[in-house]
């Protein structure tokens, strides 16, 4: 899918290739992280590329830059703004219970490999955070034939002032995830898929488009 026109054009000195790991312009791995093994260097330059392709596929732009939404790693003027990924530790306490995972919908009955992916968006007011995250997570799930993850679990930085919110909803939906093998299965009441949960509009993009358009 082309880019749309950008309103501060398309100046690549502004941006890192997606064979360039630079710490400094990626942000931090969070409490989401905290634990398990975080990608870096051609582990992490290797998954995002990836993901490059399947938000092209699935149409996970940031509305705000019309761009897909992995070059927001790549944009130096955001340099703490992004995606981080973590390798999950399968004895960990916080890791994916076996029993939640239902034989029928995940293939084996078994989750050997989970990803795990932290989003830290631009601002802590920023109002996609929910759209993009719940975007993100059903491009990787829904495209699990193009990387060796069972499970990509997805939550936004707690530098978000909705993070509690947002990440109780993308609680909900891997959940349903592991029930049912559906990435567009619904779970749980927080708040409707779309919705912003800041103001209850809908409006998650500055030109305020619909918040169903990454996705």
């Amino acid at each position: 899918m082309p880019g749309f026109p950008s309103p501060f054009g398309d100046d690549d000195d502004l941006f890192d290739g997606y064979d360039e790991f630079v710490a400094e312009n990626l942000p931090r791995p969070g409490e989401f992280l905290d634990g398990h093994d975080v990608l870096a260097g051609a582990d992490h330059l290797a998954f995002h590329r990836l993901t490059r392709d399947c938000f092209e596929e699935r149409t996970v732009y940031d509305m705000t830059f019309d761009y897909n939404l992995a070059r927001l790693n790549l944009d130096t003027r955001h340099g703490d703004a992004g995606f981080r990924y973590a390798v999950e530790r399968a004895g960990a306490s916080d890791a994916v219970d076996p029993a939640q995972v239902d034989e029928d919908a995940v293939d084996g009955g078994e989750v050997d490999r989970v990803l795990r992916a932290e989003f830290t968006p631009t601002t802590a007011f920023c109002p996609q955070t929910h759209t993009l995250t719940i975007g993100a997570f059903r491009a990787w799930n829904g495209l699990s034939d193009r990387h060796e993850y069972d499970l990509v679990r997805v939550r936004a930085a707690p530098m978000h002032d909705q993070s509690e919110a947002v990440n109780d909803r993308l609680a909900e939906l891997e959940e349903s995830y592991l029930e049912t093998g559906d990435v567009e299965a619904e779970g749980g009441e927080s708040f409707g898929v779309g919705s912003n949960p800041t103001s209850g509009t809908g409006d998650a993009s500055a030109g305020g488009r619909s918040t169903d358009a990454p996705f």
